[in-house]
């Protein structure tokens, strides 16, 4: 499979929202199932993972008689930061539970602990029934370092190399996975993911809070991209409301999304992370007016699919 291909899983922030008002656009929270280069690329495990892996479950089983005959499930998964709403749904993804998986979990490390130790303690050792160590998969967890980029090769093996050392013409058939480090997100930042395949790009900034002027450096990370996935959790009116300002809480207006995407000159802009408390007739009455502005400006909804 060589096409680069998106499904949107999960597109809701800070909580899911199991409420019929909110069916068009999806009550799940982040995560986006991206196919390219022939590897299956997971960003973020809030709870949009969980229906990703029963299909991946359904599909493992249906392709062979027995355990061993059938295709291993073969995933990357990157967090963009460990807040709940991108991690909460880790632990039901079906594929950790079947031995012949491979998952790699790529994230930033927290405070004073690698990203393993983060996840079994925030995730297994005291919440969950099952600890990380008694997982049957081949499962992997690594920090991302910011001055790296992650190869992806034909063959599916994984380096990391510096991005002082990256040549683009050597790397032609590769998947290039790089990340830039957002401040504004409380406490630790929130990592925005850029992924690049035969001159075509995705950049996945989530709960990324925008600044006057834009964030410039944000903007040539993310230039030229093909696709830009902007949090775009607030309207302009509840950013700044007098009664409950949403400023400093690390997430972007619609507007922000825009003026970035303007930027950046992203030819394709997706806001994504809707706040819970916005139902299908506030987000349909937004997707109207922000639809007009340009054709290339489109909403998120869980089990949108497409092709880059």
């Amino acid at each position: 499979m060589q096409d680069f291909k998106i499904k949107f899983r999960g597109v809701r922030g800070s909580h899911p929202t199991a409420k019929q008002s909110h069916l068009k656009f999806g009550g799940n929270t982040s995560c986006v199932e991206i196919y390219v280069g022939g590897h299956l690329i997971i960003l973020d495990a809030g709870t949009g993972i969980i229906d990703l892996g029963r299909d991946l479950q359904k599909e493992h089983i249906l392709s062979g008689t027995d355990l061993y005959s059938r295709k291993p499930v073969d995933a990357t998964i990157i967090l963009s930061h460990l807040h709940q709403d991108h991690t909460q749904g880790l632990q039901f993804f079906a594929p950790l539970f079947i031995p012949t998986s491979k998952l790699d979990i790529y994230g930033p490390p927290a405070r004073g602990e690698s990203l393993k130790e983060t996840i079994s303690n925030t995730l297994f050792e005291r919440v969950f029934p099952v600890s990380i160590d008694e997982i049957q998969s081949n499962l992997n967890i690594y920090g991302f370092a910011l001055k790296n980029v992650l190869i992806i090769k034909p063959d599916n093996t994984k380096e990391f190399i510096a991005q002082s050392d990256f040549n683009s013409d050597n790397h032609s058939s590769d998947v290039v996975i790089s990340v830039y480090k957002t401040t504004a997100h409380p406490k630790d930042g929130s990592l925005s993911i850029k992924i690049q395949y035969k001159n075509k790009s995705v950049v996945y900034a989530t709960d990324k809070e925008s600044y006057i002027g834009c964030d410039k450096k944000f903007i040539e990370f993310a230039h030229g991209t093909d696709v830009l996935i902007h949090d775009a959790q607030y309207t302009q009116q509840d950013y700044i409301s007098p009664i409950l300002p949403k400023q400093g809480f690390g997430h972007s207006t619609f507007n922000m999304a825009v003026e970035t995407s303007k930027f950046a000159k992203a030819k394709t802009l997706f806001f994504f992370h809707y706040d819970p408390n916005y139902d299908d007739g506030i987000l349909s009455m937004l997707e109207n007016e922000y639809t007009q502005i340009s054709e290339n400006i489109k909403f998120a909804k869980e089990n949108l699919e497409f092709t880059v």
